[in-house]
């Protein structure tokens, strides 16, 4: 029987997303028209905070947002959720990391970022947070947050045998220790490409791209491929066909992805199958608009597949 509630941990960047909807994206100079506007909450670390908080885990979140009216609905929006905030830190100096995203009719997107407050999570707030990161069963990080924070919270955790998951994005240059860290790297086609230096334009380039980062020291990775699935290298390979609906609005969905994939292996399913649970979900995710707001939850999900 599978644990009632996975212990997750997610040190990485809380942000509110601004959602600006329109036919297509603007050219260099040019002004759309936009159809709709939406204020809600993102960053990859709360993303995949709320969807594995979502499926039951217990997930206890490490980040900084602003002293500022975001931060405040952002640690509500984590509390809501059931999600330890503990360790989510206020900065007086910084505000909250805030992403500009701009959707079209086909529901591709664009993403300009300012980090904020999210630029100053330090080492030093990884190490006042050890003790519940060495009690989790698994570690989930992006690279939102400095390099030097994630890699000193993979190191705590791998000296306590807790498993460590990579979403390396977005992509910058990775450091072999981190890699040889990582039991599981999650990138998607164009972040694998910027790491590895490998065109990826088909199925056994990006299986050749994965092999050239656990060569490097990863673990399992993962290659995500949006409407092409998925594709696993684990000590064989494997490529999971993506499942098909109506895209509305693809913010998130390897947020999605990645947070359902983390409840699915702690509760017991193998990598290949754990995918599959996850591309469902993502999905899912897709046909809504919005980022955390597409999430499903557990009952949604299985109702959903059921019909």
């Amino acid at each position: 029987m599978p644990p009632v509630s996975p212990r997750i941990c997610v040190v990485g960047s809380s942000n509110m997303d601004l959602t600006f909807r329109t036919s297509r994206l603007p050219r260099p100079g040019e002004t759309l028209a936009g159809k709709e506007f939406h204020i809600g909450f993102g960053g990859k670390g709360a993303n995949q905070a709320v969807m594995a908080a979502r499926l039951g885990a217990s997930v206890t979140m490490v980040s900084r947002v602003g002293g500022d009216v975001f931060g405040e609905q952002v640690l509500r929006n984590f509390q809501q959720h059931g999600i330890d905030t503990t360790h989510v830190l206020r900065d007086a100096d910084r505000p909250t990391g805030t992403a500009a995203i701009i959707v079209e009719d086909n529901g591709q997107n664009c993403i300009l970022l300012v980090p904020g407050a999210n630029a100053a999570l330090s080492p030093e707030d990884v190490r006042q947070a050890a003790t519940v990161l060495r009690e989790c069963d698994v570690l989930l990080c992006q690279l939102e947050v400095p390099l030097e924070t994630t890699l000193e919270a993979f190191r705590i955790v791998r000296a306590a045998g807790v498993s460590t998951v990579l979403n390396p994005a977005p992509a910058v240059p990775l450091p072999d220790e981190l890699l040889r860290l990582t039991d599981l790297c999650i990138p998607n086609e164009t972040e694998v490409e910027l790491l590895t230096g490998q065109r990826v334009t088909n199925l056994e380039e990006a299986r050749a791209a994965a092999q050239i980062l656990q060569q490097r020291g990863a673990g399992a990775v993962l290659v995500t491929l949006g409407e092409r699935g998925v594709v696993v290298a684990d000590d064989d390979w494997e490529h999971i066909p993506a499942t098909p609906v109506r895209a509305v609005d693809a913010s998130g969905a390897g947020d999605a992805f990645i947070g359902s994939l983390a409840v699915f292996l702690l509760e017991g399913l193998p990598l290949q199958e754990a995918a599959r649970s996850a591309n469902r979900v993502a999905a899912i995710s897709v046909t809504r608009p919005g980022t955390q707001a597409s999430f499903p939850t557990r009952r949604e999900i299985e109702t959903l597949l059921s019909e």
